[in-house]
C-alpha cells in the first residue's frame, strides 16, 4: 500500500524529487543530448502533473474554480509561495505569485536550469487534470527571472 504523501508538503516532495531527478536528467543529457532527453522528460512530467490535478479534484471533492482555489493550499503549504489574488469568480481565478520558494530551492540545489521543467511546466497539465474545461494562461514566472508568476485561470463552460 502506498504511503500517504499528503503528510509531506509539495515543496518538500519537489526537493526530494529534484535531488534524485536532477542528477539523473543531467546524466541523460550528457549521454543522449539535451533535446533528446527533454523530449522524453517533458511528456512524462506533464502526464504526472495531469494525474496530480485529477487527484487534487478528487481529494477536494469538486473541480470548480472555488475548489481549485482551495486545492492551491496544498501547493502553498510550508510557506512555499506568496500570492496576491486579483480575481476569484465562478469562471475566473487570477493571481500573481510574488515569492516562490520552489524557484529558490531549485537555485540552491544548482538546478535552476531544470526548475522550470520540474515545476512550472507542470502547471498547465495540472490545471487541465483538475478540470479539462479550465485553461491556464501565464506569460512569466519567477523561475525564468521575472518579478512574479502571472496565473490566469479561466473556466470555459
Amino acid at each position: 500500500m502506498p504511503s500517504d504523501l499528503s503528510k509531506v508538503s509539495i515543496l518538500v516532495r519537489r526537493e526530494i524529487e529534484a535531488r534524485i531527478a536532477g542528477p539523473l536528467i543531467n546524466a541523460f543529457k550528457q549521454k543522449f543530448g539535451p533535446e533528446e532527453t527533454m523530449d522524453v522528460i517533458k511528456p512524462l512530467i506533464e502526464e504526472l502533473a495531469k494525474e496530480s490535478g485529477e487527484q487534487a479534484a478528487r481529494a477536494i471533492g469538486g473541480n470548480c474554480i472555488a475548489d481549485f482555489a482551495k486545492a492551491m493550499n496544498a501547493w502553498s503549504a510550508g510557506d512555499a509561495y506568496e500570492q496576491d489574488v486579483l480575481q476569484l469568480t465562478e469562471t475566473q481565478f487570477d493571481f500573481n505569485v510574488t515569492r516562490c520558494r520552489y524557484a529558490e530551492m531549485y537555485k540552491e540545489l544548482g538546478l535552476a536550469d531544470l526548475g522550470f521543467v520540474l515545476s512550472c511546466a507542470r502547471d498547465f497539465a495540472m490545471v487541465e487534470g483538475f478540470n479539462p474545461k479550465m485553461k491556464l494562461h501565464r506569460t512569466k514566472t519567477i523561475m525564468e527571472g521575472h518579478d512574479c508568476c502571472d496565473f490566469r485561470i479561466k473556466l470555459n463552460r
